[in-house]
């Protein structure tokens, strides 16, 4: 199992914060066939072969992501999709 783990600062509210964090993963749903939902400040997603969270805070973000075998070989293009999100998105400078 491969993980993904990026955590990073930004200057929004939290408000702010939790859309831009909603709309991340609206994105990856989209892209990735991925289920997701909050648990209150924690969004949970999954399918199969991947799981993983996006907790979002006053000053941080912080995704976890656990890739199963068959989806290994994406790691790479999902993390950057990611890293984009959060520059373009948050300003986090990852």
């Amino acid at each position: 199992m491969s993980q993904i783990d990026i955590n990073a600062a930004h200057t929004l509210s939290r408000e702010e914060a939790q859309a831009a964090a909603d709309s991340l993963s609206q994105d990856l749903a989209r892209k990735f066939d991925i289920d997701y939902g909050w648990d209150g400040d924690v969004i949970h997603f999954e399918r199969p072969g991947v799981q993983g969270q996006i907790a979002v805070t006053d000053h941080e973000i912080h995704i976890q992501a656990y890739l199963g075998m068959m989806l290994t070989l994406l790691k790479a293009p999902i993390e950057q999709e990611i890293i984009r999100y959060l520059r373009d998105e948050f300003g986090c400078d990852c």
